[in-house]
């Protein structure tokens, strides 16, 4: 298969960390960047105005949900789903590969594909990496992920070296069949930038926390003729230090010219640990889970509006924020909406979560361009001690 221009232009570097730009057919992404999940097509809890406004370039939807509700034809039907949704700006879509995963009671696994009930209705559907990509396709996303297998990352190696080989060959098919239907006309113009006409294609790199798998997932798909990399099987229960060993295992055998992925991960500590590692994009569904609970980011570390403590406090969340939460409401008036089970209490402190990682990631390209990552990721590991 013959390589493929990326439309990813590095900007500065500082260490291993990067400060690039995607270009895709709705946009600049600018790296490195937290991409909301707005799995069905809406983040929880907020509007598209709501995400414009946070700042947020990019969204994470996933095809497995749209799949099944409202259903990729209904979408192609409305238009696709950024008009769908009213969303102007970037969509990356999940193969849905850790759905089926998470959905082990419902699904068989073959060479062909995989098997599954829906988990709305039980109807059983088939998947394959040749009819992902045709989903995400009428889906219309900007940048569209081949099917794998997930397994868990402390899985013994010869299960995680099966996962990972039929991952492999799925990533083959999946390529071609992007290929047959997608021209390839992306041109790089005199600035360095990129004009870029249709959708991209990333794969999935697996390998559980084994060093010698990464390296070998990270070579093969190198040679694919890809726009991008999704590095999977991480963020799932294994810990800080060996996901770490794992990223050191990967990034270093991927092409420099392409952008890398993490999926699932959005703690600021995490982040920064896999920015220093070269991996430019993040997703998760954390900072809108968590403020669903009532826990607060802020650049001082972790606060939980349900304490006491904030039932009289007339300050902002987080001094010096610009996010429309931190502008118009008190810490004491967030604690009371909580407190009395008000829903708008949701929207807000979700607003502020995804504004704090956004604004994270904008000092963090500042801190690349100026040479100083290192000290900034220092700064940002004693608050979340």
């Amino acid at each position: 298969m013959t390589q493929i221009i990326s439309p990813f232009q590095i900007l500065a570097t500082d260490g291993k960390a990067r400060r690039g730009k995607l270009y895709t057919k709705h946009g600049v992404i600018n790296t490195p960047v937290f991409m909301p999940v707005a799995t069905q097509g809406c983040v929880k809890a907020l509007t598209d105005e709501d995400l414009r406004n946070v700042g947020a370039e990019c969204l994470l939807s996933n095809t497995y949900h749209l799949f099944l509700r409202p259903t990729a034809d209904f979408l192609a039907n409305m238009g696709g789903l950024h008009k769908f949704m009213n969303w102007d700006r970037s969509i990356l879509t999940d193969s849905g590969g850790f759905q089926v995963y998470s959905l082990s009671q419902f699904r068989k696994i073959t060479e062909e594909g995989v098997w599954f009930k829906s988990h709305h209705d039980g109807s059983k559907h088939f998947f394959t990496p040749e009819s992902v990509i045709e989903a995400e396709q009428k889906i219309g996303s900007d940048i569209w992920t081949c099917l794998d297998m997930l397994i868990p990352a402390q899985s013994k190696k010869a299960d995680a070296k099966k996962a990972l080989e039929l991952t492999k060959r799925w990533a083959e098919r999946a390529v071609k069949k992007y290929h047959s239907i997608v021209p390839q006309q992306i041109v790089k113009n005199e600035d360095g930038s990129f004009t870029v006409p249709h959708s991209l294609i990333f794969g999935i790199i697996q390998g559980a926390i084994y060093d010698d798998l990464r390296k070998d997932a990270s070579q093969t798909m190198a040679k694919l003729p890809l726009h991008g990399f999704c590095i999977g099987g991480l963020s799932v229960g294994e810990t800080r230090e060996e996901m770490n060993f794992a990223l050191t295992h990967t990034t270093p055998y991927l092409p420099p010219e392409k952008p890398r992925y993490l999926m699932g991960l959005g703690t600021p500590q995490e982040i920064l640990d896999c920015i220093a590692h070269g991996v430019d994009m993040f997703d998760c569904v954390w900072p809108t889970r968590v403020a669903r609970n009532g826990q607060v980011m802020t650049r001082n570390g972790k606060l939980n509006i349900k304490n006491l403590a904030y039932r009289n406090d007339t300050k902002p969340l987080e001094e010096g924020c610009d996010c429309f939460t931190c502008k118009h409401y008190s810490r004491a008036y967030l604690s009371h909406l909580f407190r009395c089970g008000e829903l708008t209490s949701h929207r807000l402190l979700s607003i502020h979560n995804i504004r704090f990682l956004t604004r994270l990631m904008q000092d963090t390209r500042t801190a690349i361009e100026q040479g100083v990552f290192a000290k900034f990721k220092e700064e940002v590991d004693k608050a979340y001690k």
